[in-house]
C-alpha cells in the first residue's frame, strides 16, 4: 500500500517530534493526534510570528527549522535582559496559551524558519489527554530535569546493575516484619528478645504501632552494663527517646545524609499514618555501595591521624562519583560532601585540640563561601574563620595567639586532606578572620556602611557563613545582628544589587550560547553565582537566617509573594548548572583547577544543552526581578 501525501507528511512530522522531549515519551495516540493537527508554516527572516498586540494566542508553535527569537515586551524591557533564541524542538507560548492571556514576548523569525503549528483548543485538548504533556507545560524544567537524570542512569546503567541505586525508596529495603517492644517491656526482655531474633536494635513503640524510642547494641555498655541497671526495669529508663525517623517513600540517600548528618547507625522507617514499619541500618545502605557510608563514617570518626582522614577525603570524592553516576540530584550530592566534608572537618579540629590548651573558652569555626552555603563540589578550597568571646580580665591578644595557633594546625591539616589553602587567605589562621563577636559586627557594619567594591566582594563571601564546630549561638547572634543592619540599610542592598548585575547570563540572541575566546562556559562565574548573589540579597532583604541558596530562595521568595512553580524552576535551573559542575570534576581533578567548572556546550547531548539554555534563562528572570526591585 503507497502511502498518501498527507500520511507521509504525518510520518515526517511525527518522526522529528521524537528526536524532542516531551514529544519522545508522549503516548502514541496524544502523539498522533499532534501530528494529525499541527500544520507547518513558514516565516520568512524578521517577519513576527507573535506579538502581545495580536491578542490571545491561536496557535501553540514548535520550531521545525531555523531560528526564532522571543524578546521581552512592555515597560519591563531590558537590553541585557530580555532575549532569547528559540531553536528546533522547542515551542511557544506555554504560560500564554495556557493562561489564555496575550503573550508577554514578541517572536521574531532571525532567519527563514518552519514552525509547526497547533490551533490553540487542540493545545488544550492535548494537554488534558497526555499526562506527559501536561506536566511538561506545567512544570517545564522539571519535566526535561528528569529526563536528563533518567538519560545518565541508563549511560551508566553497567554501574548501576552492579550497585543497587542510592534512588531505591526505603521501603523496598525494609525485608523484614518489624520487631519491637512496648515502653513497659522489660529491659531483659528486649535484650532477650534482641538475642533472639538476632538484630542489632530494639525499636520502642506505643500501642498504634508508633516508635517512641530505640536501643541499640551500642547502648548497652554506658547505659545498661555499666551502670549496672536492674534488668526488670522498663525499658523506657534507657532508651533513646527522640529516634530518627523517616518516610518508607524517602531513598537510601536520604537515609544516608541522615546519618552522616546526625551519626546515627538506624533509621526508623515509618508508613504514611506514622506506624512503624520496619529499620534500616547502615548495613543496609553500604551493601549498595562498593565503597560504603559506614566505611567513610567509620574511618573518619576513628582516625588518629591526618593520613587516615587522607583516605576517607578521597573515600568521599569516589561516593560521590558513584551518587552521580546513579543520577542523585545535585542538591542531595552537595549536601552529602558537604555533610561528610563536615565530618571529616569536625575530627581535624577534634584532633587539633587534643594538641592546645583550649578549655573554656568560647569559640566557633565558621565556615564561608560554598561551604558556609551547604554548597560544595568535589572542587574547593578552604574559606574559614573563628568567632570567639573574651571574658573580662583576660589578655586579649595571648588567647588570640593560642586560637590562631590552633587554627592554623587546622588549616595545614584541611590541605593534607585535600582542601588547600586559600590563595586569598581567607582562613581562621588569619589574624584578620580570628575575631570577636564585636569585632565580626565591627567588620560587617563597615562594609554595609561604606560599600565599595572591596567591601561588597568581602560581604559576598562572609555572610555567607554558618557555624561548623563550637557554640552555635555566637553564629546566631551574628546573623541576627546582621539581618537586621542589612535590612535597615537600603542603600546598601542596592549597591549590592547593582553589584550582582554585572555578570549577566550567556544566552545569545542569534546563537544558543554566548562562549569565551576557548570556547566553553564558566559555569561557576556565569551560571551557579548568578543565583548565589541575588538569593543572597533577597535573604538580607527578608531577614531568612539560612545561608544556604535554595533555602533563601524558597523561604525568601515565599515571604515576598513568589509563585511555588517560579520557585520551583529557578531552584531547578540552579541545580542543574550546579549538576553540570559536579560531573564536569573527578576523582583525579585537583581542587579548583582551571577548568574544573567550565564546560562546552557543543559536548553535551541535545537535551542537557536545552536544560542548560533554560537554566541559563532562569537566572536571567532572577537578575530581572532584582533590576526591576531596585530600578536599576
Amino acid at each position: 500500500m503507497i502511502a498518501t501525501a498527507p500520511e507521509m507528511l504525518i510520518g515526517a512530522s511525527s518522526d522529528f517530534l521524537k528526536r524532542f522531549s516531551p514529544f519522545n515519551r508522549m503516548e502514541p495516540e496524544a502523539l498522533e493526534f499532534l501530528t494529525e493537527r499541527a500544520v507547518l508554516a513558514f516565516h520568512g527572516k524578521g517577519s513576527e510570528i507573535l506579538t502581545p498586540d495580536m491578542g490571545q494566542p491561536s496557535h501553540f508553535h514548535i520550531v521545525q527549522r531555523g531560528k526564532v527569537q522571543a524578546r521581552q515586551s512592555g515597560p519591563a524591557s531590558v537590553t541585557d535582559y530580555n532575549t532569547m533564541t528559540l531553536g528546533p524542538g522547542e515551542c511557544f507560548p506555554i504560560g500564554a496559551i495556557s493562561a489564555q492571556r496575550p503573550s508577554t514576548n514578541a517572536y521574531v523569525a532571525v532567519e527563514d524558519s518552519f514552525v509547526f503549528q497547533l490551533p490553540a483548543d487542540d493545545f488544550l485538548k492535548l494537554i488534558q489527554m497526555s499526562p506527559v504533556f501536561h506536566l511538561f507545560c506545567t512544570q517545564y524544567i522539571a519535566s526535561l530535569l528528569n529526563q536528563s537524570r533518567q538519560q545518565l542512569q541508563s549511560t551508566f546503567s553497567q554501574r548501576a546493575a552492579e550497585q543497587q541505586s542510592m534512588t531505591t525508596q526505603l521501603g523496598q529495603l525494609v525485608k523484614k516484619v518489624p520487631v519491637f517492644v512496648t515502653p513497659d517491656s522489660t529491659i531483659r526482655a528486649a535484650l532477650e528478645k534482641m538475642s533472639e531474633m538476632r538484630i542489632g536494635c530494639m525499636v520502642v513503640a506505643d500501642a498504634e504501632h508508633k516508635p517512641v524510642g530505640i536501643l541499640t547494641q551500642s547502648d548497652l555498655l554506658p547505659r545498661v552494663v555499666l551502670p549496672e541497671i536492674d534488668l526488670k526495669r522498663p525499658i523506657s529508663d534507657v532508651m533513646t527517646q527522640t529516634p530518627h525517623v523517616m518516610s518508607a517513600a524517602a531513598s537510601a540517600y536520604d537515609a544516608a545524609l541522615e546519618m552522616a548528618t546526625h551519626g546515627v547507625r538506624h533509621l526508623l522507617v515509618i508508613d504514611s499514618e506514622g506506624k512503624l514499619s520496619g529499620v534500616v541500618s547502615e548495613r543496609d545502605l553500604f551493601t549498595l555501595q562498593r565503597i560504603s557510608l559506614r566505611q567513610i563514617r567509620a574511618s573518619i570518626e576513628g582516625a588518629s591521624d591526618v593520613e587516615s582522614l587522607q583516605r576517607a577525603s578521597r573515600d568521599i570524592r569516589q561516593l560521590a562519583l558513584n551518587l552521580i553516576a546513579q543520577g542523585i540530584g545535585a542538591e542531595q550530592l552537595t549536601q552529602f560532601i558537604s555533610a561528610l566534608n563536615d565530618a571529616l572537618t569536625r575530627r581535624i579540629i577534634d584532633l587539633a585540640l587534643a594538641r592546645h590548651e583550649l578549655y573554656g573558652i568560647d569559640y566557633a569555626w565558621l565556615a564561608f563561601g560554598s561551604e558556609g552555603r551547604h554548597e560544595q563540589t568535589l572542587s574547593s578550597d578552604q574559606d574559614n574563620g573563628v568567632i570567639y568571646v573574651c571574658p573580662e580580665n583576660t589578655d586579649g591578644a595571648t588567647l588570640k595567639q593560642r586560637l590562631i595557633a590552633f587554627a592554623k594546625e587546622v588549616n595545614e591539616n584541611l590541605a593534607e586532606c585535600g582542601f588547600p589553602l586559600c590563595k586569598g587567605n581567607i582562613m581562621a589562621s588569619n589574624p584578620e578572620l580570628c575575631l570577636t563577636l564585636d569585632e565580626w559586627k565591627s567588620r560587617f557594619g563597615d562594609w554595609i556602611r561604606e560599600p565599595d567594591p572591596q567591601a561588597l566582594l568581602n560581604a559576598s563571601i562572609f555572610f555567607d557563613y554558618r557555624v561548623l564546630c563550637g557554640n552555635e549561638r555566637l553564629g546566631d547572634q551574628l546573623r541576627n545582628w546582621l539581618n537586621r543592619t542589612a535590612k535597615a540599610n537600603t542603600a546598601f542592598l542596592r549597591m549590592m544589587a547593582v553589584n550582582a548585575l554585572q555578570v549577566v547570563p550567556p544566552l545569545g540572541r542569534i546563537r544558543d550560547f554566548v562562549l569565551e575566546d576557548d570556547g566553553t562556559i564558566d559555569l561557576k562565574k556565569y551560571g551557579a553565582r548568578l543565583f548565589v548573589d541575588v538569593a543572597r540579597i533577597l535573604a538580607l532583604r527578608a531577614g531568612v537566617a539560612s545561608s544556604s541558596t535554595v533555602q533563601r530562595l524558597r523561604q525568601a521568595g515565599a515571604k515576598m509573594g513568589m509563585q511555588a512553580d517560579e520557585l520551583s524552576a529557578l531552584i531547578d535551573g540552579f541545580h542543574f548548572i550546579q549538576l553540570l559542575r559536579l560531573r564536569s570534576q573527578h576523582l583525579e581533578t585537583e581542587h579548583d583547577a582551571p577548568g574544573d567548572n567550565r564546560i562546552n556546550p557543543d559536548d553535551l547531548n541535545e537535551l542537557d544543552r536545552r536544560i542548560l539554555k533554560e537554566a541559563f534563562r532562569q537566572a536571567r528572570k532572577l537578575q530581572l526581578r532584582l533590576k526591576l526591585d531596585y530600578q536599576l
